[in-house]
């Protein structure tokens, strides 16, 4: 998740008192919050007092005198990195102190009462489910609403996630970001102030092997088939018309488990796609679709007089990667903090094995870089788990003392309508390069020093690969 602190503004203190700087917090370009600077260093005093001072990042001192407009740009830029490597800590990111201030702060900057109030969340194929949420619900309490307005089993509810997604014109999602533990999702999505933007429930795991977990339960089931048969819908699923017809026959057999086990051995089965995007593979401004699932980054894309075709770039084979963000200049060349600013863009730049001896830098030029790059994250932690011998069911953390509330009103996942004949008009895919999908295991790598560390993400699932994969 990518914290940015890209402005301050002065603004004048209650019932008249001095006025004083405010630092917008952004969180994936977004608006979260508006805190000052005693609450961060509150914040950071009360971390320092659970976790110890050598565990923290360096938080930028007190100034005896008022700061010149230099130095509030100094300490925006210090107290930028601070947060950044607060969230990216495996400790203090997860920390309930992290995390409650971030929600009390978004509350109070949104200005949103604690009252009760209906949420409407989407599943897969846009069936709506109203849950009755106070509006200071952590994302976690909105999930367990969902879960028991559907009947969902309690220990499948780390199976699932709620994202954050923009409905297109078309009908389709547009993926934002998942909801994070650090966010109330009624203030989250009502504050973006437009009905575009919707709640929806998606499976949350990469590995089609936990699909026999979800698949034991009648819901679980029934969840797991709605998305899917969306997804085949949607084009995000490749299926030949010979596999449409056998899917199609499933499907007026009520075969549900039948037609997931087909499902899960067609190609993108389980990912996520984004919108269309650029990337500088393999030649620059190369017009591409990027797909993520499977432990794999899919770029679909058409050169010039050539058919469809498709370069898939493993997790196993990044280095490392990066999402850095930039703010044209308007016309003139300079612009004062926070004032005249353009579209932030965003990229999103891996390093890649291409061959046994051979990094080459691959960049994505999209405004979804940052869902990517948490996409990316996720697959390697649950490669990480699934290495260990740990249990997918584990990396849910559950609150100590929490109680799951169970709806009176039950609502039951709808039978999404038969598949339509598939569209002519999809062309088949080959592959880019047979090179870019073999792996082999071998060695940890770290990251390349040509970017900051707070910059990039360094992959401990990176493997290096032997003659025999070239």
């Amino acid at each position: 998740m990518h914290f940015s602190i890209p402005e301050t503004e002065s603004r004048s203190g209650d019932s008249g008192g001095s006025a004083y700087v405010a630092y917008n917090i952004h969180v994936n370009g977004v608006l979260h919050c508006r805190v000052r600077y005693s609450q961060l260093l509150g914040l950071h005093e009360q971390l320092r007092k659970e976790y110890g001072a050598n565990v923290l990042p360096a938080f930028p001192p007190k100034k005896l005198f008022s700061l010149t407009p230099a130095e509030v740009e100094q300490r925006r830029e210090q107290l930028e990195k601070y947060m950044q490597a607060v969230r990216q800590d495996p400790l203090l990111g997860s920390s309930e102190t992290f995390n409650s201030f971030l929600r009390r702060a978004q509350q109070e900057t949104q200005q949103v009462p604690t009252e009760e109030v209906s949420l409407e969340v989407l599943l897969s194929n846009g069936q709506k489910v109203l849950v009755n949420v106070l509006t200071s619900d952590q994302t976690e309490d909105v999930l367990e609403a969902v879960a028991a307005k559907l009947d969902l089993p309690d220990d499948l509810i780390g199976y699932f996630s709620l994202f954050l997604v923009r409905e297109k014109e078309d009908g389709a999602f547009s993926f934002v970001r998942k909801l994070q533990e650090f966010e109330l999702p009624y203030v989250s999505v009502t504050s973006l102030r437009s009905q575009e933007y919707k709640i929806v429930l998606r499976k949350s795991y990469w590995d089609s092997a936990y699909d026999d977990d979800v698949m034991e339960n009648r819901v679980g089931l029934n969840l797991l088939y709605a998305q899917t048969v969306s997804d085949i819908e949607r084009g995000w699923i490749l299926v030949t018309k010979e596999q449409h017809r056998q899917l199609k026959s499933l499907q007026e057999k009520v075969s549900k488990k039948e037609f997931l086990r087909l499902a899960q051995t067609l190609r993108h089965y389980g990912y996520l796609r984004f919108d269309a995007c650029v990337a500088d593979f393999p030649e620059k401004d190369c017009p591409v679709v990027v797909s993520a699932g499977n432990s794999e980054l899919s770029l679909q894309l058409r050169l010039p007089g050539q058919q469809l075709r498709e370069g898939s770039f493993r997790v196993t084979r990044m280095r490392c990667w990066r999402v850095t963000s930039s703010v044209p200049l308007p016309s003139g060349g300079t612009s004062s903090p926070g004032r005249g600013r353009g579209e932030v863009r965003l990229e999103l730049a891996f390093e890649y094995l291409m061959s046994k001896d051979r990094l080459q830098w691959v960049t994505i030029t999209s405004p979804q870089a940052i869902m990517m790059s948490i996409c990316l994250q996720s697959m390697v932690d649950e490669l990480m788990v699934k290495k260990s011998g740990g249990s997918i069911r584990k990396m849910l953390r559950r609150r100590v003392g929490g109680t799951l509330r169970r709806s009176d009103s039950q609502q039951a996942v709808k039978s999404p309508p038969l598949l339509e004949s598939p569209d002519a008009s999809r062309d088949t895919m080959v592959k880019l390069s047979s090179k870019l999908s073999a792996v082999s295991l071998r060695g940890i790598g770290t990251p390349s020093t040509d970017a900051s560390a707070s910059d990039v993400h360094g992959n401990f699932a990176f493997e290096g690969i032997g003659d025999e994969d070239l």
